[in-house]
């Protein structure tokens, strides 16, 4: 029984898209469907986006604001989004959307035999045995079967060390190793072939908007070829009768960054591609084995296998929600883990709506990146799950919205600072877009910017605080120029905004409002994390004070007539059109921040109250939200049962992409961030182990989880109880560990694993501990006899 818990596999080819397994490097990324008569690597390259270098700021827009904030205050929203839509959304009204190299197809034959018709030789033949997997510790994607009593083997990895797509083609017998490679591309200006073995692509992003599409590509490939013969002409690369073939394929654009487009497309993809050919494939492997395996490695979560572990993977999504098969929740954590690191590397583009994979030139949503949940959504495992390096294409996106943004904020609103609103495109649009119900959200880059204090709250890194710490002064430094008093309540409050894609009356401006519930909440953690920056770096005192006075003059949360949280000010929740909305926005302050607890235990009751109001259903990622939200909640039961719903046909696809429907990633990160929330919750700066896990998994182990305070943690648990944690001590602060029972704690010093020794421990209340740490070494948790 083959239960390889890393592992996807199928016994048939992809017929679809949603049935092809992704492969990446952060830039460079495939789709491979494992076809025997003809494979179809559909390619991206993560800076192929219609549109080019563009302003989206309205010039109108600081005219029309005190008209817009008027009509809300007023209660006039329809009239305020008429005015919204004409005279403060960005120009053009969408951003261009991210877009498909296209796709490299082989077509194989076997070679013709003397005085035989090449047709006659292209004939399939029949397929046996036939098997394809993504192994996700080794990012290696394998196709294997038999036909006319020769086994073939194709392995096709995404080296990041040598940028390429690699595609080993071999055969147990001699000389059986025969294809026709070519490209093909809606976005195509050109093919060719540059030498005897390679073939040249050449292609540019569509016009977008009245936007001239000015992104330049060119994508080639190249046969390295034992035994047999290689040609290439007019596009077409012929491989005949080899023993083996390494195919490698590059793509590079002219794209240097958001507002410089001055680079050499063929000059890139030929420097890579040419480094890649230096190297024997072994090499290649091993290189690619070894970058990837040191960011998969770190972290791995055990389940027990059963029978149904043994069966294909698009078997198992579909019964999974009739229990028996725990593994597939560790399957999913993993996948997840492997998708960040396959679509956002350092010096990448940021994992976008579909992390790096689109096989279309407009994709829905624009395949951008959605700031009002989905692209934080795609960070929330990078911590916890180990994968610190992966959140740098993020902080390289915020360093750039700080420079656009400022633009926005200060030709749209007068004021300092940056902002960006509910979408953020390659060009570093800022401008709000898409219509005033769902745009005309300012709070959006100040979310995102959360993730820089994030950050430093996991690793405690001063030096990356005093790099990121401009962006998070200048995102405060433009809402204490922006908020406005409401004239009812008094507060500061945020004036136009609404509450994310959520209507509170009908009516087409029936979203707008001011001071929503998530805004609050949002800036409450900006301001908190500006004064606890500024104190740490010792700059900007008059900043924090300001950011301090503005703080207690937000909106508190309310909780309203029916016991839930209110989304908006006043208590509209129970008139709100959509009573079972995909959003929850307001829980923000339970999940992803800290400021619903049990330590606020009227606020919390409500969050629950409001999470049985929204009810299970959900688009993909809105579940994934639910399992982290069900997870701080402490309830594992009820948030797995959100897992099993994501779990499904309709919510995961057979490759295990989530489905909005369509494919978004996000849903596959808020699931590997969820599941990591049931094993170790560290948001209320204490760590807290097992503190919602589903009785569905009463048995496992995992390793490499961090804690915000530095910290990593291995858990093992039976019976549904914890028997033993290892805490490693990176920095060496104190740790305050809460679990069910009370716990012994030793300490093994860094040198060595030998004499363990007892360490003291306070205990101020039933099942916490305190104990001082050093940094570097590891503490043994066990429940006191």
């Amino acid at each position: 029984m083959d239960t390889t818990p890393h592992r996807l596999w199928y016994p048939r080819p992809a017929r679809t898209w949603l049935e092809a397994l992704p492969v990446g490097n952060g830039r460079l990324g495939a789709m491979v469907h494992g076809g025997t008569a003809t494979e179809e690597l559909q390619l991206n390259e993560d800076t192929i986006w219609a549109g080019g270098p563009h302003t989206f700021d309205n010039p109108a827009a600081l005219g029309a604001l005190p008209e817009i904030r008027r009509l809300v205050f007023a209660g006039e929203w329809d009239a305020a989004q008429r005015l919204v839509d004409d005279a403060f959304m960005g120009v053009p009204v969408k951003q261009p959307p991210y877009q498909t190299v296209g796709s490299l197809r082989l077509a194989f034959t076997r070679a013709a035999e003397p005085g035989e018709r090449e047709e006659a030789a292209d004939r399939d033949g029949q397929v046996t045995d036939y098997r394809r997997e993504l192994d996700l510790a080794t990012a290696v994607h394998t196709v294997e079967y038999t036909r006319a009593g020769v086994r073939y083997r194709r392995e096709v990895l995404a080296s990041a060390p040598d940028q390429v797509v690699a595609v080993r083609l071999t055969a147990d017998a001699p000389g059986a190793v025969s294809f026709t490679a070519s490209f093909d591309s809606p976005l195509a200006t050109g093919s060719s072939s540059p030498d005897a073995t390679t073939i040249e692509l050449t292609g540019r992003g569509e016009d977008y908007g009245g936007v001239a599409g000015r992104v330049r590509f060119t994508a080639l490939a190249r046969a390295v070829a034992e035994g047999g013969t290689v040609d290439s002409a007019g596009g077409r690369l012929r491989v005949r009768g080899a023993d083996a073939v390494t195919l490698l394929v590059t793509a590079g654009t002219n794209h240097v960054d958001w507002q410089d487009l001055s680079g050499d497309p063929r000059r890139r993809a030929t420097a890579d591609l040419d480094g890649a050919a230096a190297r024997p494939y072994p090499r290649l492997r091993e290189r690619h084995v070894a970058d990837h395996g040191a960011l998969f490695g770190r972290a791995d979560l055990q389940l027990p296998a059963t029978e149904a572990a043994a069966r294909p993977t698009d078997e198992r999504v579909r019964a999974f929600a009739d229990g028996g098969d725990p593994q597939l929740a560790a399957l999913c954590f993993q996948f997840g883990r492997y998708l960040l690191i396959a679509s956002s590397r350092p010096g990448t583009q940021p994992a976008n709506l579909q992390g790096l994979w689109n096989d279309m030139t407009d994709p829905p949503w624009g395949c951008k990146y959605t700031i009002n949940i989905n692209t934080e959504m795609n960070y929330w495992p990078a911590g916890p799950a180990n994968l610190l390096e992966c959140w740098q294409p993020l902080f390289a996106l915020l360093a750039d919205l700080r420079v656009a943004g400022a633009r926005t904020a200060k030709d749209s609103y007068g004021a300092r600072g940056w902002v960006a609103h509910h979408n953020v495109d390659a060009w570093r649009g800022t401008a709000p877009v898409d219509g005033a119900f769902w745009g005309m959200w300012p709070t959006g880059g100040a979310w995102l910017a959360m993730s820089l204090w994030e950050h430093y709250r996991f690793t405690g890194d001063v030096a990356a605080l005093r790099e990121h710490y401009p962006v998070l002064a200048d995102a405060a430094r433009f809402f204490l120029d922006t908020l406005v008093t409401d004239p009812t309540s008094g507060h500061l409050v945020t004036c136009p905004s609404v509450s994310p894609e959520n209507a509170h009356h009908p009516g087409d401006g029936g979203s707008l409002c001011a001071g929503p519930t998530m805004d609050g909440q949002i800036l409450r953690d900006l301001f908190a994390a500006v004064d606890a920056a500024g104190r740490l770096l010792d700059v900007d005192e008059d900043l924090r004070a300001e950011a301090r006075a503005a703080a207690r003059r937000l909106p508190p949360m309310r909780v309203g007539a029916q016991g839930q949280l209110q989304e908006w000010q006043e208590d509209w929740d129970a008139q709100a059109p959509e009573q079972h909305h995909r959003h929850v926005s307001h829980l923000y302050g339970l999940h992803p921040s800290n400021q619903i607890t049990e330590e606020t235990p009227a606020l919390f009751d409500a969050a629950r109250v409001t999470l049985e109001q929204r009810g299970d259903a959900g688009t993909g990622w809105s579940l994934g939200w639910k399992i982290n939200f069900w997870a701080r909640l402490g309830d594992g039961d009820r948030s797995f049962k959100l897992l099993s719903d994501q779990l499904t046909p309709e919510r995961t696809a057979p490759n295990l992409f989530d489905l909005h429907p369509p494919f978004q990633i996000d849903g596959n990160f808020a699931a590997t961030a969820g599941i990591t929330e049931w094993l170790v919750q560290s948001h209320t700066d204490e760590l807290r182990l097992l503190p919602a896990l589903p009785g569905a998994l009463p048995e496992g182990r995992v390793r490499g989880l961090l804690a915000r305070g530095g910290f990593e943690v291995a858990l093992d648990w039976s019976g549904g109880a914890l028997t033993r944690a290892r805490v490693l001590s990176r920095l060496g602060r104190t740790a305050r560990v809460r679990t069910a029972v009370d716990l012994d704690v030793t300490e093994i010093p860094e040198i060595t694993e030998a004499g363990e020794r007892a360490v003291d421990v306070r205990r101020p209340a039933p099942g916490v501990a305190e104990f001082a740490t050093r940094e570097g070494s590891t503490y043994v948790l066990r429940p006191r006899r």
